[in-house]
């Protein structure tokens, strides 16, 4: 059998192994042997995220069908969190079945579903698992993610900004705010001088997906932070305009100095 490369690799057979170990640990009746072999069985074919959405559909077959139940096994499973800003793709690769479990199955439960989400992203990342939520509940989610804007946690505070970004990569368009992104704008604002690069960096490609979409609010939006900007917002103008600036705009160069 030909060896797999790439990300994939890592989201076969050997994280349904891991999962099931881990699962098994604290909730003793999981039927890790036929969990497994569902996934051995299917998973051959697939790319990475696809893998991620079988193994998240064979954690539902063998979980409690109760989604508050479930996740309350799932989350005993998470594991330290990371004290990095990086890791999350890596150290915390294999929550992301979890995070995809959260994601198609947790959007009829808002508080069991945030609650999991704002766990599993000091670990992994919920910026996927966020956006049917988003979706389904504008106002008490924008309510919650204003309070993750200003968490203790680096993770949490990146969500903040990366769970609404409009042009999230492996994500669709999230395209609620797009017209009106004073929403969005709001929870940026308490960013906009967040002393963590990891921060920094969502808010401005944030800012990018806007330049994009409704470049007149977002070109509204840096020249109002560019007066008396800190170094923070400077370097998160420099980096949302960095588009514009290769395409040698001269708006873009002059505020991106």
């Amino acid at each position: 059998m030909q060896e797999e490369s790439g990300l994939k690799r890592f989201f076969g057979v050997n994280l349904a192994e891991l999962l099931a170990d881990r699962i098994v640990a604290v909730y003793p009746e999981f039927d890790a042997v036929h969990f497994i072999a569902d996934v051995e069985e299917s998973v051959s074919p697939l790319e990475m995220i696809s893998r991620t959405v079988l193994i998240a559909e064979s954690l539902k077959k063998y979980l409690p069908p109760d989604y508050k139940n479930a996740m309350s096994i799932l989350m005993q499973i998470y594991g330290p969190e990371n004290e990095q800003e990086t890791g999350m793709f890596t150290t915390g690769y294999w929550l992301w079945p979890v995070a995809k479990f959260i994601e198609l199955y947790g959007v009829d439960d808002f508080d069991t579903s945030m609650t999991a989400i704002y766990e599993i992203t000091k670990r992994h990342t919920g910026e996927f698992a966020i956006r049917p939520l988003i979706n389904k509940y504008p106002e008490k989610s924008l309510k919650l993610i204003k309070r993750w804007a200003v968490d203790t946690n680096v993770h949490v505070r990146r969500l903040a900004s990366e769970g609404v970004r409009p042009r999230l990569p492996w994500a669709k368009k999230l395209t609620l705010f797009l017209e009106d992104p004073k929403p969005v704008f709001e929870i940026l604002e308490l960013l906009k001088d967040d002393r963590s690069k990891f921060v920094q960096k969502s808010v401005a490609n944030n800012i990018n997906d806007y330049l994009k979409d409704n470049p007149e609010k977002a070109w509204e939006l840096l020249k109002k932070w560019h007066k008396n900007a800190t170094e923070q917002r400077k370097w998160i103008i420099k980096h949302a305009l960095r588009n514009e600036v290769k395409r040698n705009n001269v708006d873009a160069i002059k505020l991106a100095k």
